[in-house]
């Protein structure tokens, strides 16, 4: 019969510096990432172990004599909480590496609107107002509850004015913004929006993170419908 204490998980050594056999430092953002998501689920996974011996990381594991506990398998709670521990520590280099690599990240979008914009827009129109150099080019059309796209804040509706790299000088007829979904799965994109006035007046223009993203419970990798203007 399986000891039913018997661990679930890989509980020996971590790779230090290392997944996989790869340096941590030769990871791209999304492999961080995935990384990540996967250290998350050990650590779920050793805390059942431990739960299902009835202790947490504090819970003593000697008698009030200070002999070892008959009634749990004391090696397998020490090699559990000891594994827990390292990921502990590796999941908080991840996070570290993680918030350098989204600045990167960030860093090479901002670059590539300034880019784009100076090729776009003739320098004689710089004193034009941010809102005639940035007009919408697709209207949000549906939005599926509990997606990417509705965790974001969007909203049916929304006009879209700037979505990463992409504005109306670009779009393609919205190809341009497939593109930047795909190449940027599991990673926030800054879209800007104007949503129209529920009292008449003129729209407002918002900011928001939207990362693309599989396994949200729906098909795509946004949850919306976009329509072009």
């Amino acid at each position: 019969m399986d000891d039913i204490h018997a661990p679930t998980v890989y509980s020996g050594p971590t790779s230090g510096g290392y997944s996989n056999g790869i340096s941590k430092d030769q990871l791209s953002l999304r492999e961080l990432m995935a990384e990540k998501d996967r250290v998350e689920a050990e650590l779920k996974a050793l805390g059942k172990v431990l739960d299902s011996h009835g202790v947490n990381m504090t819970t003593s594991l000697t008698t009030f004599d200070g002999f070892p506990r008959s009634d749990i398998d004391v090696a397998q709670i020490r090699t559990t909480r000891a594994r827990i521990i390292r990921l502990k520590n590796d999941y908080k280099d991840l996070m570290s590496r993680i918030e350098v690599g989204l600045h990167e990240h960030h860093a090479r979008l901002q670059a590539a609107e300034a880019q784009n914009t100076a090729t776009a827009i003739p320098t004689s129109t710089s004193s034009t107002s941010a809102a005639s150099l940035e007009p919408p080019f697709a209207k949000v059309n549906s939005v599926i509850s509990g997606s990417p796209a509705d965790s974001a804040g969007l909203r049916v509706g929304d006009t879209i004015t700037k979505f990463g790299w992409v504005d109306w000088t670009n779009h393609n007829n919205l190809a341009r913004v497939a593109e930047a979904v795909a190449q940027n799965e599991g990673l926030p994109i800054t879209i800007k929006v104007l949503r129209p006035s529920t009292t008449g007046g003129s729209a407002q223009p918002l900011q928001m993170q939207l990362t693309p993203r599989r396994n949200w419970g729906g098909r795509g990798l946004l949850g919306c419908h976009l329509l072009p203007l």
